[in-house]
């Protein structure tokens, strides 16, 4: 019976995680809840996983992460590869992609790329290209980085305390470098030669990139009194005729027509919903006489300021945004800025602008005052902003004496970690310590810095993976696939994991993927004899390669919207490296573990 409620638990939490109906935080904790409310496991090793080595680990990671983003040292070195992207552009990709794997692989990939995406579209601009075919490499580059070490990335770090909570030896801090580093050069030079040419071309980089960016919007418009678009047909308007735009609807007092025909007349006091690019909309509220709409009240603000400025924000992965409208959010008194137009994926919405539901990787357009522009560049720096700032206004300044101070800390960590001189948990907790007490960071610093969802998300997944060894689901599933591929040996059998795991983690959460995946991999080792150590890899190198669609990995929500890509973009590259790892794995893990 515990077996068969743990199953059902399985199922429905995979079909929480791919549909995306609650947040992944939630879902970690309803699966604690659930497997304690059934007695499948006991209270106390419910809340095993708050306490184990894995989560505490990844929570002092992210603080590490945060240090030496503070320090302002990836702009720094962005800096310099402007003037390389500039004399050679191929040269650039090179030096951007390799910079980018090196950080990840002992840094959190998810805040490397929430730096990197307003870096690398500036480089973009400055070199002269489109940012859709830079953030793609930048993205995946985090990934190959961070199958490099034990701590590049938080899937490495929970399979690995899987792995001790089944009596298994601890991985060592650079058992993934030679397969991570096959990963990373042969990931590499697929972008760098083939991957790029499949990447589409999607907004032009001119005098000013954030005008000029063809990414669309769905905005709200008002017809104001002197508006040449006052008492004037929809086909006869310059909307129509000079800017090309769609109207999806016109309102007026109570009356509202979807897709209004073009003999419709505009009156002033109509506001229209239209879909269009940020260029566009700048020259309606300049030429038109029309007023963009807030998706929110705006109390004290005219929407006619000369002194203000367009910014695009990126919703990061585990933002505060994530799920709520950005009325629920207060966005415009909480940030002094009034939100004039979102980009939602891929999807077009007709329901109130002000009611939509944000998601991770959706864009927002906001209009700001001038003087509030140097507090938003102070509170970039903090990386539990709720949104990260598509602009050249949210780099910092370089910080070499800080820097090098947080440099020194992450190779003291390295170092007693790798060397066996602390456990890694303990390494990490003295690297935050040190970090306060040198007055780096503040505690209120260290609260904020830790991803607090990914917390609950090991935590619970720790719990499920117990679950399924007490109950007996994971050898039960062991037993049938080892009873229908037995004849065919284990390496037929590891390739099959790797495919497994890697097609599921395109579809939910890495990190559940592989908390579902390593408790089945180390009971088919069991059953075959066999050392669990190759299968255990091949969980965790399939578990972090996720390509082929945006949501798979959080990095890839990230850079969704920001490089205006559609869903098939991420295929069309994504499944070749996908291919080409599942095979580089398969001939390479058992070269590197043998059975």
């Amino acid at each position: 019976m515990d077996a068969i409620i743990t199953g059902l638990i399985i199922i429905a939490a995979l079909f929480l995680f791919i549909t995306e109906k609650l947040s992944i935080d939630l879902i970690a904790l309803m699966i604690i809840a659930v497997l304690v409310g059934t007695g499948v496991i006991s209270a106390q090793d419910g809340i095993a996983g708050f306490s184990n080595e894995a989560t505490l680990t990844v929570a002092f990671m992210f603080v590490i992460s945060a240090a030496i983003l503070k320090t302002g040292s990836l702009q720094f070195v962005a800096g310099m590869l402007t003037r390389t992207f500039r004399n050679h552009y191929q040269r650039g990709v090179i030096l951007l992609m390799a910079v980018v794997s090196a950080v990840s692989a002992f840094i959190n990939n998810t805040p490397v790329v929430a730096v990197m995406i307003p870096v690398t579209t500036q480089i973009a601009k400055n070199s002269g290209r489109a940012s859709s075919k830079l953030l793609i490499p930048v993205s995946y580059a985090s990934i190959f980085g961070g199958t490099c070490t034990l701590i590049g990335t938080s899937t490495n770090i929970l399979v690995n305390g899987i792995a001790v909570q089944n009596g298994l030896e601890p991985f060592g801090m650079f058992d993934f470098t030679p397969i991570g580093l096959c990963f990373v050069l042969v990931g590499s030079l697929f972008m760098i030669f083939i991957g790029q040419r499949l990447l589409p071309t999607r907004q032009e980089n001119n005098e000013d990139a954030l005008e000029d960016s063809l990414i669309d919007y769905l905005a709200e418009v008002e017809i104001l009194p002197k508006s040449v678009l006052a008492n004037v047909t929809i086909l006869s308007s310059a909307l129509v005729k000079e800017l090309e735009m769609e109207i999806l609807e016109l309102r007026r007092d109570e009356t509202r027509l979807n897709l209004p025909q073009g003999d419709t007349l505009m009156l002033a006091g109509d506001i229209l919903k239209v879909s269009c690019n940020l260029g566009k909309l700048k020259q309606m509220k300049d030429q038109l006489g029309v007023k963009l709409m807030p998706f929110v009240d705006d109390e004290d603000s005219d929407g006619a300021d000369d002194q203000s400025s367009f910014v695009e924000l990126v919703i990061p992965t585990n933002s505060e945004l994530d799920g709520k409208t950005l009325r629920e959010f207060d966005f415009r008194r909480r940030f002094r800025a009034a939100p004039l137009a979102i980009r939602q994926r891929e999807e077009v919405l007709h329901d109130q602008l002000q009611e939509v539901k944000l998601r991770a990787g959706d864009v927002i357009l906001a209009e700001m005052k001038t003087h509030y522009l140097d507090q938003w560049r102070t509170s970039s720096k903090d990386q539990n902003l709720p949104f990260i700032i598509l602009s050249e206004e949210g780099i910092q300044n370089y910080n070499p004496k800080q820097f090098w101070l947080v440099a020194a800390i992450i190779v003291g960590v390295i170092f007693t970690a790798a060397t066996g001189l602390l456990p890694i948990v303990i390494s990490t907790l003295i690297g935050v310590c040190l970090l306060v007490v040198t007055k780096t960071m503040t505690m209120k610093e260290v609260y904020r810095a830790i991803q607090w969802p990914i917390v609950f998300l090991l935590a619970g997944a720790l719990s499920l993976g117990l679950a399924m060894n007490s109950s007996g689901l994971a050898l039960s599933i062991a037993n049938l696939i080892t009873n229908t591929f037995d004849g065919f040996g284990p390496i037929v059998i590891l390739s099959g994991i790797y495919l497994m795991t890697s097609l599921l983690t395109e579809m939910m959460s890495n990190n559940a993927t592989a908390a579902l995946v390593a408790p089945i991999s180390i009971a088919i080792a069991l059953k075959l004899g066999v050392s669990p150590t190759p299968f255990l890899m091949a969980t965790i190198f399939a578990a972090s390669a996720s390509f082929m669609t945006p949501i798979g990995y959080q990095t890839n929500t990230m850079i969704y919207s920001a490089g205006g890509y559609r869903f098939r973009d991420f295929f069309k590259v994504g499944v070749w490296l996908n291919l080409i790892f599942w095979l580089m794995s398969t001939f390479l893990i058992p070269i590197f573990f043998p059975f």
